[in-house]
């Protein structure tokens, strides 16, 4: 028997490829309102929520993180957070606490006061701030989606997602991500500086007294109906294969790791990173205007999922290898292999 959400014949799945995309250009079009330029960023992110993933977003000061996800946050009538984290921040202001209260009859009771985790989308600014026991409570909320105070649990409300920040420059009190908090993540987005032609929008936008009002042009509903429409991708076998060979190809001493993978490579990607090429290469898919996952859609999103997942050795760090160099060299050792085998 067919899952309800997915499309009994070819027509049904393009009406639902072509609906998917529709609203995810009515989306994107109203944050690029408040954003200049950015597009592979605004795309990445949205993207990551149409996924049902969270987003680390890396950059220095003052390029519109905070901004971004603010924005999407009014552009979807989406409940939203945002937590300012500090390295004096305990667990109870992430998670919630119970607090007293007056009860009206000379009295105190009791009352347990949820923290700003129980959102649908939460701004995690400066994460890595935080001190690993504060990022523990992250951890549980972004894999279990539930946050856990004394005996009582929470279950978060979806959608739910994180969409956290780090300045990767500036290392004097911060507590670098462990790695098992970085493959909760289902993609790393690097926002880098705005090109010259930008300058002259975002000053007009920032400087003015004209104030841009953003629009709720979609709801948590639309998010969720998207996300199973997205779930009910079919992925070929042959590109579930290449998947697993790029996720395999980050793992130093396998068969479709490449040499510079061998050499300066501590530990590659999980299998979480084939879950999440595979979830991204869906959205990929439907934004395309197909139905069904191809390889290319697993390259378009090769990047953002795998680079935060390779740990770099001593070799590779003091030789100033990126992570994204090595994904590169992945794509092009199973892109060979591929040709080879044709």
């Amino acid at each position: 028997m067919n899952d309800k959400h997915q499309p009994a014949t070819a027509d049904e799945a393009r009406a639902a490829a072509s609906k998917f995309r529709e609203t995810y250009e009515t989306i994107r079009a109203e944050v690029s309102r408040m954003m200049v330029g950015q597009e592979e960023v605004i795309e990445g992110v949205l993207t990551a929520l149409l996924a049902g993933g969270h987003v680390l977003l890396e950059g220095v000061p003052g390029l519109g993180k905070t901004m971004l996800v603010s924005s999407l946050g009014r552009a979807v009538d989406l409940s939203f957070s945002r937590i300012q984290f500090t390295p004096d921040m305990m667990p109870a202001d992430v998670r919630g606490s119970s607090v007293l209260v007056d009860d009206g009859r000379g009295g105190h009771t009791l009352q347990f006061e949820e923290g700003p985790i129980v959102a649908h989308l939460v701004l995690a600014d400066e994460i890595n701030r935080a001190t690993p026991k504060t990022q523990s409570a992250m951890l549980e909320a972004m894999q279990e989606r539930q946050v856990s105070v004394g005996r009582r649990t929470i279950q978060l409300e979806e959608p739910f997602c994180v969409m956290a920040t780090q300045n990767p420059v500036e290392q004097e009190g911060t507590y670098p991500l462990p790695e098992a908090q970085l493959d909760r993540f289902l993609f790393k987005l690097v926002v880098g500086y705005p090109k010259e032609s930008d300058y002259k929008e975002i000053l007009a936008r920032t400087t003015g007294d004209h104030e841009v009002e953003l629009k709720k042009v979609s709801s948590a509903a639309d998010i969720l109906a998207m996300r199973h429409t997205a779930r009910a991708v079919p992925v070929p076998q042959h590109v579930q294969d290449y998947a697993v060979r790029l996720v395999m190809g980050t793992q130093p001493g396998s068969a479709y790791a490449p040499e510079l993978v061998d050499r300066f490579v501590s530990l590659g990607s999980s299998p979480r990173g084939a879950q999440a090429l595979i979830l991204g290469a869906k959205v990929k898919a439907l934004l395309q205007g197909r139905f069904s996952v191809a390889e290319e859609d697993i390259r378009a999103v090769a990047k953002p999922v795998l680079r935060h997942r390779i740990l770099l050795g001593f070799q590779g760090q003091s030789e100033g290898i990126t992570t994204d160099q090595l994904v590169d060299a992945v794509l092009a050792h199973n892109q060979e292999a591929l040709g080879a085998r044709a």
